[in-house]
């Protein structure tokens, strides 16, 4: 009798739980800010290194893409690395 009631106390606590989790899903909403907060993670350094490559290109005389490419892909590495980051904690 005490296994079956070890058993019947496991199935309750499992049931609960799965409520639980049922409970708390996100919502579409929340999934949808989720995603976006992802994309922004990503796209804001991307953006953020062509315009200051771009500009340091400006000052240079001469046609030159040389920091425009070089930050770009930094931005591209930080980015990911907040992507990381977010999707950890």
């Amino acid at each position: 009798m005490n296994n079956h009631d070890e058993l019947k106390q496991r199935v309750i606590k499992q049931v609960a739980r799965i409520r639980n989790a049922e409970k708390d899903r996100p919502t579409l909403l929340a999934q949808t800010v989720y995603l976006g907060t992802l994309g922004l993670l990503l796209v804001v350094p991307v953006v953020a290194g062509a315009y200051l490559g771009r500009w340091l290109d400006g000052l240079v005389e001469g046609y030159s893409l040389r920091w425009t490419l070089s930050l770009i892909l930094v931005g591209v590495a930080v980015g990911a690395f907040n992507m990381y980051r977010f999707i950890r904690d």
